[in-house]
């Protein structure tokens, strides 16, 4: 091959490997944010009609599904089937206000994604969409023991039953129970009992009492000095008496 054809040669080869090294060296691309309709999710499952209807009454949905198409950072919820609705107390969601129906249903929902492994090393108390955990209102804790996942609220217990969909930026887990947020459905404290009325013990601050015992303490010496004085002119009488009948 001529001189004239190798000088091009060269610099094409140059040319190749500078750029497999810059492609061997960029970082992977971060996964494209997800297209995927949270309630379509549920409603392809099935056992989630009460749950679909909170997240849609909320305008919940509405939120999930453009975080969704919008950012990268992932969402994780706990969807409580229709049997755990019903074994809430009777009238459970009709006794709560709109808000408070909000942050329940916000309360199931990590702005972050979690796989099943991800709970294992995950630190306590888990951040949701309710709002800050380390506050004391909305806390929400995970344990594993194996392949089981527990969460406490502080006012009950959900196991995950199962994983009901993954795509990397959507995760969606069955509960066994709904999770109740401490804020709302916890116990409040009992007010405190108020104070014992103090009452004085002394004898000079209880005149009603002090007359009383003084009366009778008086009453008490008259009578035993009237009957001394009788028992004396009696006897006196008696002697005059018998006196009077010797002479």
């Amino acid at each position: 091959m001529t001189p004239q054809y190798l000088f091009p040669l060269f610099f094409f080869l140059i040319f190749f490997f500078h750029s497999r090294t810059i492609s061997a060296q960029s970082p992977a691309a971060a996964p494209a944010p997800s297209g995927t309709n949270v309630t379509a999710v549920l409603e392809k499952a099935g056992q989630y009609t009460t749950f679909i209807k909170l997240l849609k009454s909320t305008k919940t949905a509405d939120q999930i599904n453009t975080q969704l198409s919008t950012s990268n950072q992932g969402i994780t919820i706990f969807a409580p089937t229709d049997n755990a609705f019903a074994s809430l107390k009777p009238g459970t969601l009709n006794s709560i206000s709109e808000q408070q129906k909000l942050q329940l249903i916000q309360f199931h929902i990590l702005p972050t994604f979690y796989s099943t492994s991800q709970f294992q090393t995950a630190t306590n108390p888990l951040h949701t969409q309710a709002g800050n955990s380390d506050d004391g209102e909305f806390p929400l804790n995970v344990t594993t023991s194996g392949n089981q996942v527990n969460i406490t609220t502080g006012v009950n217990t959900a196991s995950v039953a199962n994983t009901v969909f993954t795509d990397n930026q959507l995760a969606v887990y069955q509960v066994d129970q709904v999770l109740l947020p401490l804020s709302i459905f916890g116990t409040p404290a009992p007010a405190p009992a108020p104070a014992a009325p103090k009452t004085s013990v002394k004898g000079s601050d209880s005149p009603t009492a002090g007359s009383g015992s003084s009366d009778k303490d008086s009453t008490g010496d008259t009578s035993a000095a009237m009957g001394k004085h009788l028992t004396i002119k009696a006897v006196s009488l008696g002697v005059a008496t018998l006196a009077a009948f010797l002479l």
